[in-house]
């Protein structure tokens, strides 16, 4: 007869025997889940999860999309990863095909998806949050405000009342969820990366503020995108400064007009504005657009003439004169069928 003691050994090996099937069955479903994508066609999912997502709600959101096969199994698997703790927000891109590890590892990495966006040169605070608001990265009211509040752009680092000028013109990728401060905030620290102490060492040797230079370069960006004829534009405004000319730039008058229908008129050019240039002498009171390296440049070092005047030959280019009366000889040539006034 077996004994006591043999019988309860039996029952243990019983009893192990269970649990050591149970936690092969375990092992073997979470093997399963973890390496076995939930479906054989690859199906693209976007996914955007919210600030304060819980890993349980995070994977009930999977499931719902067809990302995962089993909410308890990627808790458990997130658990063991350090996913608890880690679900960072944001707009995610997935697909049916993915496999549970390669899902966690994008969310524990926050790589979320990022957007192209090209901000051309010369472009004004207006024209780049219009350019943000339609790629729906944020609204187009609320970076305009943040762009002027002058509480903000001090503690970014600039002496000005907004931020125009200062958001450099390049193409970045933001996600989503960067918002109107997380943009600002990235365009002026590229445009300091570019302005570099050798720039303002030298707007300093020629008697320049770092708000005066980058208003003269938003001019130049405005008045050609010919690179070769940045430098003699300059010279031009240089020039007109240092003779106490009014800058008379037509650009800048645009700047201060609410609703500009592209016809700018003899009326406009008396409308009285601290950026009228026809009428108050010397550089506006800051930048009226966000200039590129290559008109920086030419703010700062002029090209070698003393030309006073330029005008528009109709083909991207233009033509530069000396004097007036030299400038009315162009003007007749080039412009005959707009009013002739002085640049």
């Amino acid at each position: 007869m077996e004994s006591q003691g043999q019988r309860r050994i039996g029952s243990l090996a019983v009893a192990l025997l269970l649990v050591g099937t149970v936690v092969l069955f375990v092992v073997v479903q979470e093997i399963t889940f973890l390496f076995i994508p939930p479906s054989g066609e690859r199906i693209q999912k976007t996914l955007d999860i919210p600030e304060g997502t819980t890993l349980r709600e995070a994977a009930g959101m999977l499931l719902k999309n067809g990302l995962i096969t089993s909410v308890e199994s990627f808790v458990i698997v997130g658990k063991l990863l350090s996913l608890e703790h880690r679900v960072i927000p944001g707009e995610y891109a997935f697909n049916t095909r993915m496999l549970p590890l390669e899902i966690i590892d994008q969310i524990k990495a926050g790589r979320v998806i990022q957007y192209e966006i090209t901000i051309p040169e010369g472009f004004t605070v207006v024209q780049i949050a219009r350019l943000i608001e339609e790629k729906g990265l944020a609204q187009r009211d609320d970076f305009i405000k943040r762009a002027s509040d002058p509480e903000f752009v001090r503690s970014l680092g600039f002496e000005s009342e907004t931020l125009e000028g200062y958001l450099y013109p390049e193409s970045y990728y933001f996600s989503k969820r960067e918002g109107s401060e997380g943009i600002l905030r990235a365009l002026t620290k590229r445009f300091n990366a570019v302005y570099t102490p050798d720039l303002d060492r030298r707007a300093r040797e020629i008697g320049m503020t770092q708000n005066e230079v980058i208003t003269l370069a938003s001019i130049i960006e405005k008045e050609t995108s010919v690179d070769e004829e940045r430098p003699v534009v300059s010279a031009v405004f240089h020039n007109r400064i240092r003779k106490n000319i009014p800058l008379q730039s037509d650009p800048t008058v645009i700047y201060a007009l609410p609703h500009f229908d592209g016809n700018l008129t003899r009326r406009n050019l008396k409308i009285p504005s601290p950026y009228n240039t026809y009428h108050v002498k010397g550089l506006p009171p800051g930048p009226i657009s966000n200039p590129g390296i290559a008109s920086i440049m030419a703010a700062l070092n002029p090209a070698p003439v003393n030309y006073l005047y330029f005008v528009s030959r109709n083909d991207g280019t233009h033509h530069f004169s000396n004097t007036l009366a030299e400038h009315n000889r162009a003007v007749q040539k080039y412009q005959r069928r707009r009013s002739a006034k002085t640049m």
